[in-house]
C-alpha cells in the first residue's frame, strides 16, 4: 500500500503462463521492482480497485496477458509498463519495446510516458486489430495454432474454408461499398501469430483499414509462413485507409474479430481513441 493507505502506486502483475517466465526471470523481477507490490495475473481479477488513481503498472507478460491489463487501463491515468516475456508481443514491437529483458526493465527505469492510441469496436477496446471476414477467421487460427489446441485448431479451419466474400458499406469517416472477403482494421504491424496487417503503429492517431489484406487463403498461408519463420510478408495491392471513426454494415451478417477473440457480427462501429492509454516507451 502507499504511505498513505490510500491504495497500491506500484505494482507488478506477473504471467505464470507466459513464454519467457523462468525462474531466474522471476528472481530479477524481484530484485528490479523491490518497491513493486507483486502479484499473479489472474484474469477474473479486477486489480485497479487497490489502485491509486496515477498509479504505475507493469505487467510481465505475452499479448493475451498485455492486452488485458492494458483494456483494464484505458481511459484512466494509469500508467502502463510493459515486459514481453510473450511468443510474438506484437504491441511491445509496435511500441518499439524491447524484446530482451534487461533492455526492457532499462526502459521502465527510464520513465518515458507517451500516451497511445487504441482501436475500440462496438465499445470494446482492442491493442492490434480488428478483422471481418477471412483474415479474421485466420487471426483467430494462428492463435489456436500458437496455443496447440487441436481440436478447436480443426474447427477453426473448417471456418476458413467456409469463408465467402460479403456486400459492405462503410459509412463516418469516409463513404465506401463494394464486395470483400476481408475488411482489417489495423493498430499495429503485425497481430496474432506475428500475422504482417499494416503500416500503422500505436503513436499514430488513428487506425488503418485494408480492403482485401488475406483475401485469398494463399495470401494468408504465406503471411503465415513468413510469421513462423520470423520475416515480414510483403504488402501486396490494396485499398488502404486511415481513418478515426467508420462504421461497417454487412450482407450477410459477418462475425467480427478483434485481438484473437470474436466479439459479435455486423454491423461494428470502429473506432481510433487517441491518448486511450498512457505506456512507458524507450525516449
Amino acid at each position: 500500500m502507499s504511505a498513505a493507505g490510500r491504495g497500491i502506486a506500484r505494482l507488478l502483475i506477473v504471467s505464470g503462463g507466459a513464454k519467457g517466465l523462468t525462474d531466474a526471470v522471476q528472481r530479477k523481477l524481484a530484485t528490479a521492482f523491490p518497491d513493486h507490490v507483486h502479484i499473479d495475473f489472474e484474469p477474473r481479477r479486477d486489480f485497479r480497485t487497490s489502485l491509486t488513481s496515477n498509479a504505475t503498472v507493469i505487467v510481465a507478460g505475452g499479448d493475451g496477458t498485455v492486452g488485458t491489463v492494458a483494456r483494464a487501463l484505458a481511459g484512466s491515468r494509469r500508467r502502463l509498463g510493459i515486459l514481453p516475456l510473450g511468443t510474438y508481443n506484437n504491441f511491445a514491437r509496435g511500441l518499439a519495446i524491447p524484446s530482451g529483458l534487461d533492455r526492457a526493465i532499462a526502459v521502465i527505469r527510464a520513465g518515458a510516458t507517451r500516451p497511445v492510441t487504441l482501436g475500440r469496436i462496438n465499445g470494446k477496446y482492442f491493442l492490434e486489430a480488428a478483422a471481418i471476414g477471412i483474415f479474421g477467421e485466420a487471426i483467430v487460427l494462428g492463435e489456436k495454432a500458437k496455443d496447440r489446441a487441436f481440436g478447436e485448431l480443426s474447427r477453426e479451419i473448417a471456418a476458413l474454408a467456409k469463408a465467402e466474400s460479403f456486400l459492405f458499406e462503410a459509412s463516418g469517416a469516409f463513404t465506401a461499398h463494394g464486395r470483400s472477403r476481408s475488411l482489417v482494421f489495423t493498430n499495429t504491424p503485425t497481430t496474432g501469430a506475428r500475422l504482417s496487417i499494416g503500416d500503422t503503429d500505436p503513436t499514430d492517431p488513428f487506425l488503418e483499414l485494408s480492403i482485401d489484406v488475406g483475401a485469398t487463403r494463399s495470401d494468408i498461408v504465406r503471411r503465415v509462413v513468413a510469421s513462423t519463420l520470423g520475416g515480414r510478408h510483403p504488402q501486396e495491392d490494396g485499398v488502404t485507409f486511415q481513418f478515426r471513426s467508420l462504421t461497417i454494415t454487412t450482407k450477410p451478417r459477418i462475425a467480427v474479430v478483434a485481438d484473437n477473440e470474436r466479439v459479435g457480427r455486423t454491423p461494428a462501429t470502429i473506432e481510433a481513441v487517441p491518448r486511450a492509454l498512457r505506456v512507458i516507451v524507450p525516449a
